[in-house]
């Protein structure tokens, strides 16, 4: 037993510990919950997300406190935009290009496109169950079975009169439809109505690693370097991707199922921010425990998710923040000090590469802290978090590159409708795939380049096709240059994994945009060309803020707009003849059941 008096362990690790005075300052950004955990007599709030989009709200009431976007306190401050050009969004707040990659190549299309926005009620679509998983303050969660397919989500209900940053949520929004990794939880489409909007998300069943920590005390090394790979993994990816989470804690991890092996899902973005690698930050934004000392001196970069990730590590291994205080001033005492210790009694079997990284991670120079990369590269990671590791027993085999030429051969709107049904598959249905991906990702990175697949093929035993560039160029359905996550998941699929008719029509339906039982060209356009002018709470309208040049400009970018239309409609309008058989112009779900039954081998 330890004597530390802040401490996250279950109440049998401590028989006589000392009660500890309760916390009565206000959270900063963020709210306490009072539904409080009891440990040992103690009384620890759980630090719950607040306006976020992509969170399980926790059950209990909530206490006043401070929300992103009212700066009453440390923790809360004004937006400040970083350096032109790192990591901008478009109006609407949609992320840029990655990389300056554009999905205008011939032939392909971004995968984002597939997650739509309907204006009207959620429950023609689904039964929702009255009993809520949360409640909070902008919302509550519940269980929801799509009518149609029987599939099981999340549904997120958030009172639009409850969010006070428009432009914040609609970024939120846009980032989560832009993230595809198997550690950040999925976005399946939205609805709105004139009172609620809702988020359809993927439905993990494992509960937040906030309360397995409760349960455990603390974690093997064993174990913890396995929850941190995944963490890693996923900062990795949304670095990347120029994203920083500014929110990273236990609460904000979700499980996809109960059992010990379950893959672990970063949820919640509300407070995340377009961050490039040289963008600073400055708006105040985080939770005491976990928050960088740069975030509080309002000058920071992507890098205080790593120091997130180090407090998150530290816990995972004594069941204790490494900065810790009777209340949130004290706490961010500590943290601005950036001094934290190994208890010798709670750390002495805890091995000393371990140590080292955490040392690595809560570096108070940001230029000297590891990234995801470095860390994902650290001797402790590579020791404890591949022993028994299922993934390096999943090798790339025959079959799937069978698939992939399967896959190179159909039309673009067959491989559109595969990557939809792909992106729709719950982790069962896809779990053999998921581990082959995890297995050939050898940086973390979440996506695939030619040089992994090769060195995948080549532990498989398998000889390298010569026509392997050409089916990776194939396989990269926007273009990007690498291969995505659920691009891979589509290129792999067996023909018996999405044949049956219910897989199908969920598929159909995000294509069938107005819902009439048909798909037009227009439609097309509108998914697989990213044109989807719907959006939450309306959009801004273009050339707004264009000054005494704005009906010049305007002229223009309708002239440009109307000819582009023209071409797109030729291709679209292209699409639909391979398929309608009808001659209507249109695909009904019979013409569309009959395409992906057809002309491949898969």
């Amino acid at each position: 037993m330890h004597n530390f008096p802040h401490c996250f362990c279950p109440p049998r690790s401590h028989q006589h510990a000392v009660p500890a005075e309760s916390d009565s300052g206000p959270l900063l950004v963020q709210q306490h919950s009072s539904k409080e955990q009891k440990h040992a007599g103690l009384r620890l709030s759980r630090h719950s997300a607040g306006q976020g989009a992509g969170g399980r709200e926790r059950q209990g009431a909530r206490s006043p406190g401070n929300t992103a976007g009212e700066p009453q306190s440390e923790l809360a401050g004004d937006q400040v935009s970083g350096p032109p050009g790192d990591g901008s969004c478009g109006q609407d707040g949609t992320p840029g290009p990655v990389g300056g990659s554009s999905p205008s190549t011939a032939g392909k299309f971004r995968r984002e496109g597939f997650i739509l926005s309907y204006n009207g009620p959620l429950t023609e679509y689904y039964d929702v169950e009255t009993k809520k998983l949360g409640q909070g303050t902008y919302g509550s969660v519940c269980r929801a079975v799509n009518k149609a397919t029987k599939n099981v989500r999340a549904v997120k209900t958030i009172g639009k009169a409850k969010v006070k940053n428009v432009k914040r949520f609609r970024q939120e929004i846009a980032i989560m439809k832009s993230l595809d990794h198997p550690n950040i939880i999925k976005l399946f489409e939205t609805f709105e109505d004139h009172k609620n909007i809702y988020l359809v998300l993927e439905l993990c069943k494992g509960g937040e690693l906030f309360d397995r920590i409760i349960e455990e005390g603390y974690f093997s090394e064993m174990y913890a370097g396995s929850v941190m790979r995944q963490v890693f993994a996923a900062l990795y990816y949304i670095h990347q991707h120029g994203i920083a989470h500014r929110d990273l804690k236990p609460e904000n991890f979700l499980f996809a199922d109960k059992s010990k092996e379950a893959p672990l899902k970063i949820i919640d973005f509300g407070l995340a921010a377009r961050a490039g690698p040289t963008t600073v930050l400055a708006t105040k934004a985080g939770t005491p425990y976990y928050v960088a000392p740069q975030v509080l001196q309002g000058k920071y970069t992507y890098k205080c998710d790593m120091w997130s990730a180090g407090v998150i590590m530290y816990i995972l291994l004594c069941g204790y923040p490494p900065f810790h205080g009777d209340n949130d001033a004290e706490i961010l005492a500590k943290v601005k000090s950036g001094k934290f210790s190994f208890n010798d009694q709670d750390w002495k079997n805890v091995s000393m590469e371990a140590k080292d990284l955490i040392r690595k991670l809560l570096t108070y120079d940001p230029a000297q802290r590891l990234t995801a990369e470095q860390a994902l590269a650290h001797p402790w990671i590579k020791h404890y978090a591949v022993k028994g590791n299922v993934v390096a027993d999943a090798p790339l085999n025959g079959q799937i590159l069978d698939n992939f030429r399967a896959f190179r051969a159909v039309s673009k709107l067959k491989k559109a409708a595969l990557t939809v049904i792909a992106q729709q598959m719950n982790e069962g249905q896809i779990k053999a795939l998921k581990n082959v991906f995890l297995g050939l990702d050898e940086d973390g990175d979440g996506t695939l380049t030619i040089n992994e697949i090769r060195a995948g093929l080549t532990r498989s035993g398998l000889e390298l096709p010569p026509d392997l560039d050409a089916l990776m160029h194939e396989v990269d359905s926007d273009g990007s240059g690498v291969i995505d996550y659920t691009e891979f998941i589509a290129a792999s699929l067996d023909k018996r994994q999405y044949i049956q008719e219910d897989v199908c029509w969920a598929a159909f339906r995000v294509f069938d945009i107005d819902n009439n039982g048909r798909i037009s060209a227009d439609e097309l356009a509108q998914v697989l060309l990213s044109a989807d002018v719907q959006n939450i709470f309306g959009r801004e309208a273009a050339g707004a803020q264009n000054g005494g040049d704005s009906k010049a400009i305007a002229a223009e970018e309708k002239k440009a707009a109307k000819e582009q239309y023209k071409q797109n409609m030729v291709e679209m309008k292209g699409l639909i003849k391979e398929v309608d058989r009808n001659g209507d112009g249109e695909i009904d779900f019979d013409e569309f059941m009959e395409m992906m039954r057809r002309g491949d081998p898969k």
